[in-house]
C-alpha cells in the first residue's frame, strides 16, 4: 500500500471543523436533553454547512468531517452522521421527486432522518429482517400499496425522526433478494415509536408498524433490490465509522499526552515513567496505523475500487477496535479521576463502545472480510483454470 497524506488544504480543513465544533457546537449539545434529538444542533450543522456536504463529498471527506467533530463534540458528530445514513439512501437511490421534497430540508436540518434496518431478532443478520411488506388486497391486483406490519428496534434518532428509511421483507423466504427498501414519512398511520434508555445518551428508539401504508412512490430503488441499497449505503459509512471512532481515540491520547506531562508521580512526573511513556507511544501507534486504513478506504470508495467492501470491513473492524484500546488505557494513566461523572473519559468510555456493534458488528466484519478473501481467490483460481 502507498504511502497516504493529506493536501495542505484538508489539514486545514480538519481544523477548522475542530475549532468550530468546540466553538459552536459543543455548547449547544450540552443545551440537549439527554437521550433526544438536538433539533438546535442539527439546525446549527446546516446552518454552517457541513449537512449538506453529506450530498456532495465523498467518502474521504465524510471521514474527515466525522473525525473532526467527534474530536471536539462526540454528539454533533453523530448528529451530522445520523443525518447521512438516514439520507443517503434517498440520495443515492430516490426518485426526483423523493429528493427534492427531503433532501434540501436534511440539508437546513429541518428535517431528521433515520436509517430504519435492525430489527429485535435480526441485528448482525440483516437479511433475516421479518418486517412485512404485504400487499394490500383492496387496491386491486399488484404490488402497487403494501401494509408495513412489525417491528425495528435499536433504530438511531427514534421515533423522533421526520422520515425514516425502512427495510421490509416483500418476498418471504428469499432472504436478502426479497428486501424492498421505502421512504416512510413519520406521520404515516400506524406507525408509533418508544425511545430506549441507553448506556450513552443517545436518540435510540424501537419502531412499530400496524399495517402502514406504503405506496410504489416510497420504494427506494427497485423491488426486492433492498439489501443492495443497505449494503451501499453501509460500504460508504462504515470507514467513516472508524472515522468517528479515530476522533475519540486521537481526543483521549491528546488528554493523556497532557495529564501525563502534568502530574506529579514518583518524583516527577509520569511521562517520565517508561512504563507510562511506551503505554502513550503504544496508542499513538495504533491510531496512527488505523487512520491510515480508514483514509485508503474512502479513498478505494471515492475511487470506485472493487475491493471497498473488504477495504470498509477492516476500516471500520481496525478503527473501533483500536478506540475502544485506546481509551480504555487512557482512563487506566489517568486513573480514578477519569471516571468521574463529567470527565472527558468517562464520556469517551461510553461513547466508544457502540460503534463495534452498530453499522455490523466486529464479529460481522471479520466474516465480510473473509467473504472477500476466499471470493477473490476462488475468482483467481477460476481464470486461472480457465
Amino acid at each position: 500500500m502507498t504511502a497516504f497524506s493529506l493536501e495542505p488544504a484538508q489539514l486545514t480543513w480538519c481544523e477548522e471543523l475542530r475549532a468550530l465544533a468546540a466553538e459552536r457546537l459543543r455548547p449547544l449539545a450540552e443545551k440537549g436533553e439527554p437521550g433526544r434529538v438536538n433539533r438546535a444542533l442539527v439546525a446549527e450543522l446546516g446552518a454552517l454547512g457541513l449537512l449538506p456536504r453529506l450530498f456532495t463529498s465523498g467518502a474521504l471527506d465524510l471521514c474527515l468531517m466525522r473525525e473532526s467533530l467527534a474530536h471536539a463534540c462526540t454528539e454533533a458528530e453523530t448528529a451530522l452522521a445520523l443525518q447521512g445514513l438516514g439520507a443517503h439512501p434517498v440520495h443515492a437511490h430516490g426518485t426526483e421527486a423523493q429528493r427534492a421534497r427531503w433532501l434540501p430540508r436534511v440539508s437546513e436540518g429541518t428535517a431528521v432522518a433515520a436509517f430504519a434496518l435492525s430489527e429485535p431478532d435480526a441485528g448482525s443478520d440483516a437479511a433475516a429482517l421479518s418486517l412485512r411488506a404485504e400487499p394490500d388486497a383492496g387496491y386491486g391486483a399488484g404490488p402497487s400499496v403494501w401494509r408495513l406490519t412489525g417491528e425495528k428496534c435499536w433504530i438511531s434518532n427514534a421515533p423522533e425522526a421526520d422520515f425514516y428509511t425502512v427495510f421490509a421483507r416483500t418476498t418471504p423466504g428469499a432472504g436478502a433478494r426479497g428486501v424492498t427498501a421505502f421512504l416512510v414519512p413519520a406521520d404515516r398511520p400506524g406507525l408509533s415509536g418508544t425511545p430506549l434508555d441507553m448506556l450513552s445518551p443517545h436518540p435510540v428508539g424501537a419502531l412499530a408498524f400496524d399495517a402502514v401504508p406504503v405506496t410504489a412512490d416510497d420504494v427506494l430503488g427497485e423491488p426486492d433490490r433492498g439489501f443492495r441499497v443497505a449494503m451501499d449505503t453501509l460500504n460508504l459509512f462504515r470507514p467513516s465509522v472508524g472515522a468517528f471512532a479515530l476522533g475519540m481515540a486521537q481526543a483521549a491520547l491528546d488528554a493523556t499526552l497532557a495529564h501525563t506531562t502534568a502530574r506529579d508521580a514518583f518524583g516527577g512526573k509520569l511521562r517520565d515513567l517508561q512504563a507510562v511513556s511506551h503505554q502513550v507511544a503504544e496508542l499513538a501507534l495504533r491510531t496512527e496505523a488505523a487512520r491510515l486504513m480508514v483514509y485508503a478506504a474512502a479513498t478505494a470508495y471515492d475511487a470506485g475500487a472493487p475491493d471497498v467492501p473488504r477495504r470498509a470491513a477492516m476500516a471500520k473492524l481496525l478503527a473501533t477496535e483500536t478506540a475502544q484500546y485506546v481509551v480504555d488505557k487512557a482512563v487506566q494513566l489517568h486513573g480514578a479521576r477519569a471516571l468521574r461523572r463529567g470527565h472527558l473519559l468517562e464520556h469517551l468510555y461510553r461513547e466508544v463502545r457502540a460503534p463495534r456493534i452498530y453499522e455490523g458488528a466486529s464479529e460481522v466484519q471479520r466474516g465480510i472480510i473473509a467473504k472477500e478473501l476466499y471470493r477473490t481467490l476462488d475468482a483467481t483460481t477460476k481464470e486461472a483454470g480457465t
